[in-house]
């Protein structure tokens, strides 16, 4: 970053390689939807070319790149109306699982991931910061601009709220069970 800052704008593709999967990684979970996380990938390095001037050296460039997408998410929803979230179940293969096994962990991962786009937005930022990015919890307060203590206290709440709509969400079909067998389903 300091020679993309001192006009060797060439090296953004390098900065570029090196974090445009993390930062896709971060936008998809926040917004739901891949189309509008890239746009945001795309505009938040257009944002570091526009704004390398203000890159001090202090602290991690990932810290400040973060804020820099954070921002980037709040003004994209600012000007467009938001999109009904897409579920983009993420595809996790393991060895060999039998079908009934495949089918429950992709009906689960859509769940946590229904579960996830219901909760506050700055309560799914945690979660998907810490969790999903492995961002350690100092980064974490250095971006929101909090104490790490805080961070702590927000993270444990916002996991105890996710896993509370989690298992308040409702697998079953949308037909009532409790009718004689044989009957149709009701809609």
């Amino acid at each position: 970053m300091e020679a993309v800052r001192n006009g060797e704008t060439a090296k953004l593709g390098l900065l570029f390689e090196r974090h445009h999967r993390a930062l896709f990684d971060f936008l998809v979970r926040m917004t739901g939807n891949a189309m509008a996380a890239e746009d945001l990938v795309q505009d938040v390095f257009v944002r570091v070319l526009k704004y390398r001037s203000t890159w001090r050296g202090e602290g991690r460039f990932e810290t400040w790149l973060f804020r820099i997408a954070r921002n980037a998410r709040a003004d994209y929803f600012r000007t467009r109306l938001q999109d009904t979230p897409i579920e983009e179940a993420a595809q996790h293969p393991s060895a060999a699982p039998l079908p009934g096994e495949l089918l429950a962990r992709e009906r689960q991962v859509a769940r946590l991931q229904r579960a996830l786009m219901l909760l506050r937005e700055d309560k799914r930022e945690l979660i998907v910061l810490a969790r999903y990015r492995g961002m350690k919890l100092e980064a974490i307060a250095d971006l929101l601009g909090i104490e790490v203590g805080a961070v702590k206290v927000r993270i444990h709440r916002a996991v105890k709220e996710l896993r509370d709509i989690f298992f308040q969400l409702d697998e079953s079909p949308s037909w009532n069970t409790t009718d004689s067998v044989g009957s149709c389903p009701t809609t």
